[in-house]
């Protein structure tokens, strides 16, 4: 009897903790853990999202990924789709064309000039204000009807597109938050002040930056922060974001603790490490695609696949015998065929280059898509401690307005384990997309990248609320960025490389006029 009362009581517990839904699982080890809400914050642990599974047909079969990546595939049961009901009747015929063979042509849009390109500095930034710049209309979703442009072969080089660092442009980019009323609307949106950072910078003895140093960051209370340095040899804090308090001690290697108070006033701090031991450059890239896979991205999934190739290529030549492992998260939305499906990191390229030929875009039908649990499994990737790691976020959508406060605790803790997150903003993206975009790049010591219309190749691209960019091929741009975040030196393109400038660009900074804030 006891017994049975003991196997009842395990019964129903086990049926209580269902009841409460995505059960909360402990960081792996490396990650941030979560502790009282006290000074040093770290994001709250992320849930578990359960196996993948594919609903209502078979995924594609999984590419052979060698023998460092075993591959496995749950899928759900195939339920029979429904008969499919009869077409409609076709429209009738249109009418005739009026004698002596007069026509109408629409008139076409204007060419993108700079000065259209960049947003006014200091005008406001609203839901709805935001959808025109400088009297042109940003796309925003439903999608306006566009006559149907020639679709030339998909082929690495053809695509377009331009880059933003906000951090080196903390007056510029803490305007746009203070502008932007988007928070009032979701509140789980991130609200990042670049204006004040603290920078901690690691060097040897002959000045070289030390990447993947610790830096040990303690609170007041007792509570601890670690971030291991970039390539560039820094780590950034963000004193609100990471609740610091008013002063903190900090600790990188064997060198001696340094106490600093915290500004309150607007302005970044920097405190300097020199190392003993040789910096050594990095050696390992772990390189993972967060893809939307939705209907309205098949333009940027084709190219893609093309263009894949030639950036792996161009960073193996510039990096000899760099140990690159390449891995995917391909995402759609709750309601799909499948929401999220992960390829994990490998160090075959040719069967990585495969899985991406395999996948097509399909589902979604409203605007904002899974990128929550997306970002969810990239954080739960086979991440290696001594490798740089860049993710692409390829996307046109926002997370749904209940789920940025999820996307963004996943996008922290891909901080945490020294993640850049380099957003690639295709066709589409409006207003909570960029702003949840650029919030990350930002957040990650990375950049913001956005393809644009100069290519003439799929959907309109909004305009980005950015000041100042320069416009270059995508393949080329993101070469740079990954060999950026690999060499720990910014990477500027060639005069040739440049396809057209927006605003007043100077190495990744944009020269602030001297009226700036009054306006």
């Amino acid at each position: 009897m006891e017994r049975r009362m003991h196997r009842g009581l395990s019964a129903l517990a086990i049926v209580a903790m269902l009841a409460q839904g995505p059960v909360a699982i402990a960081a792996p080890e490396g990650s941030p853990r979560a502790g009282p809400q006290g000074l040093c914050r770290s994001p709250d642990p992320l849930p578990w999202l359960g196996v993948e599974a594919f609903q209502g047909q078979q995924p594609p079969d999984p590419v052979p990924m060698g023998k460092d990546r075993p591959v496995r595939v749950t899928t759900a049961p195939v339920v029979a789709p429904a008969p499919a009901p009869p077409p409609p009747p076709p429209p009738p015929p249109p009418p005739p064309a009026p004698m002596g063979g007069a026509f109408t042509v629409a008139p076409s849009a204007p060419a993108e000039s700079p000065a259209a390109a960049a947003p006014a500095m200091g005008r406001p930034v609203t839901a709805e204000a935001s959808r025109t710049v400088d009297g042109r209309a940003r796309i925003m979703p439903p999608y306006p009807p566009y006559p149907p442009r020639p679709q030339p072969r998909p082929q690495s080089g053809l695509l377009t597109a331009g880059e933003h660092d906000d951090l080196l442009n903390p007056e510029l980019y803490a305007d746009y938050v203070r502008r932007s009323n988007l928070g009032q609307a979701i509140p789980d949106l991130p609200r990042l002040d670049t204006e004040r950072v603290l920078t901690v910078a690691v060097k040897d003895g002959a000045g070289r930056p030390v990447p993947f140093a610790p830096v040990v960051v303690t609170c007041a209370d007792g509570g601890q922060l670690t971030l291991r340095t970039a390539a560039d040899g820094t780590a950034v804090f963000f004193p609100d974001l990471d609740r610091l308090g008013r002063e903190v001690t900090i600790r990188s290697g064997s060198e001696e603790a340094r106490r600093v108070t915290i500004a309150r006033s607007r302005g970044g701090q920097r405190v300097d490490f020199t190392l003993g031991q040789a910096a050594r450059t990095a050696q390992k890239l772990d390189l993972v695609l967060t893809i939307d896979t939705t209907g309205s991205m098949g333009d940027e999934i084709r190219y893609l696949q093309a263009e894949l190739g030639a950036i792996v290529a161009a960073i193996r030549t510039r990096h000899p015998g760099l140990d690159l492992r390449v891995g995917f998260v391909f995402y759609r939305d709750v309601g799909d065929d499948y929401v999220t499906a992960t390829v994990p990191l490998s160090r075959d390229i040719d069967a990585a280059q495969a899985e991406l030929r395999q996948r097509n875009a399909g589902g979604g039908g409203d605007y904002p898509e899974a990128m929550d649990q997306a970002l969810v499994r990239a954080a739960r990737l086979d991440w290696r401690p001594d490798a740089v790691k860049t993710m692409l976020l390829v996307a046109d959508a926002p997370p749904h307005d209940d789920k940025f406060g999820l996307a963004w605790r996943a996008a922290e803790h891909l901080r945490h384990a020294r993640v850049q997150i380099v957003p690639v903003a295709a066709s589409g993206v409006a207003d909570k997309a960029e702003y949840a975009m650029r919030a990350m790049a930002a957040a990650t010591q990375s950049r913001y990248t956005f393809l644009t219309d100069d290519s003439g190749i799929g959907n309109p691209h909004a305009p980005p609320a950015i000041d100042c960019y320069l416009v270059t091929r995508l393949d080329a741009l993101l070469r740079r960025v990954i060999d950026s975040q690999l060499s720990g030196r910014r990477i500027e393109p060639g005069k040739d490389e440049i396809i057209r400038s927006v605003g007043q660009y100077d190495q990744g900074r944009c020269v602030i006029p001297p009226d700036f804030g009054q306006q």
